[in-house]
């Protein structure tokens, strides 16, 4: 039996939902408190902070190759096999890195560990559509999203408080407990299903004859890069910039992860009234923001508004998640896993980018500039991406 709106009652499919986001959580977790205790991965192998730092591009860089590649291979298992089997290799590859023999070993484990990250979001994200009516796909897929926004505000904290007080091989283990409690929830709340018939690599792979999903990915890579050339140098912002203390900083850090919350449920909801003008609204409105961000930066309570905003932006990843579901047609899984390469490689672009600014001598604050050039671009590919999809629909017409 496949997944339908109309075969669940709305409880069963809140129940599955909630069992996602978990998931979501120890993702969330995993990913961004290594950034927390770095220092004492480094001090534990005796490395130079930079040489500690490729256990988070290992990370990245599985993300991106995993989306991929599982999507393509698990093409023929059912979408809650699939689940359980991404979540069972997330939960065995955070405990073995919390046993890691080496620093090679490590890294290693934290490139492997990232393989189902992508995957398991865009699976996730059409099981939750799958159950949920036509006009609430979007809000669907914010809710299994929220565990992810909820880790930047509470996971995350409390994973960095155990890596740096109990270790971090302590942090990696609860991270891998959260994976293990995943699996169980996830076999006990989401429907079983079958496979779609025809399933089968090429025809995941089909998605990428798509133009629209290459510019969808575009959107995402672009247009979300200027909220990672802010908050990858967002400490030193605040305290060099804006004169806050050290010790104020993460609870800072943890209005942007209340901005995100509330960008993951705002979001959504216009989306499903509305999905390609949310789409439009939200980049221009992250464009606004981090223009903004250069001056209120200089202010200690303008600078915290300005955090909680940029938070806000990320209401794009559910929308661009929705719009990929839709032009992946017939091989929406890959599509959808794509989502998260692509927001990962607006990671290391906005970083990047806002680290050259920053060298060049143009100033912390030049990061939000950096950002409104990555955020115009974003709007522009979003343009290309509409006029295209306009041409189609004529040409469609003509034919008729």
């Amino acid at each position: 039996m496949s997944i339908a709106a109309k075969s669940f009652p709305f409880s069963a499919a809140t129940i599955a939902e909630f069992a996602l986001a978990i998931g979501s959580f120890a993702i969330g977790t995993g990913e961004f408190a290594a950034m927390g205790f770095l220092p004492d991965v480094a001090a534990a192998w005796q490395v130079s902070m930079p040489k500690a730092g490729w256990i988070i591009s290992a990370y990245a860089l599985g993300v991106v190759v995993g989306a991929p590649l599982i999507a393509v291979l698990g093409a023929r298992l059912s979408r809650l096999r699939l689940l359980l089997v991404l979540m069972g290799l997330f939960a065995v590859g955070n405990l073995a890195s919390a046993l890691a023999p080496s620093f090679a070993g490590l890294v290693a484990l934290r490139f492997i560990t990232a393989l189902p990250h992508g995957a398991y979001f865009g699976v996730a994200a059409l099981v939750a559509a799958g159950m949920a009516p036509p006009d609430g796909r979007a809000r669907a897929i914010g809710r299994v999203m929220l565990g992810l926004t909820v880790a930047t505000l509470v996971g995350t904290p409390v994973a960095t408080w155990a890596g740096q007080t109990l270790g971090w091989r302590t942090a990696f283990g609860v991270v891998g407990a959260l994976g293990l409690l995943t699996v169980v929830l996830v076999s006990l709340c989401v429907p079983r299903d079958q496979p779609k018939p025809g399933a089968s690599p090429l025809r995941e792979l089909g998605a990428l004859r798509e133009p629209q999903v290459w510019l969808t990915l575009a959107i995402g890579a672009t247009g979300f890069g200027g909220m990672f050339a802010v908050f990858s140098y967002i400490t030193p912002t605040l305290i060099e910039v804006s004169g806050i203390p050290e010790s104020v900083v993460p609870f800072v850090l943890c209005v942007f992860g209340a901005g995100m919350i509330v960008g993951n449920i705002v979001g959504p909801k216009l989306a499903d009234r509305a999905l390609l003008p949310t789409i439009a609204g939200l980049l221009a409105w992250n464009v606004l923001v981090l223009a903004l961000f250069t001056v209120a930066a200089r202010q200690h309570v303008t600078a915290v508004v300005g955090v909680f905003l940029i938070g806000t932006g990320f209401a794009v990843v559910p929308t661009l998640q929705t719009r990929l579901m839709d032009v992946g047609k017939d091989a929406q899984t890959l599509a959808a896993a794509l989502n998260h390469s692509a927001f990962n490689i607006a990671n290391a672009l906005g970083a990047w980018l806002g680290g050259m600014a920053i060298a060049a001598g143009f100033g912390w604050t030049s990061t939000g500039w950096v950002g409104v050039l990555l955020g115009l671009v974003g709007s522009a590919v979003f343009a290309l991406s509409m006029l295209i999809e306009r041409k189609a629909v004529r040409g469609q017409r003509r034919a008729l």
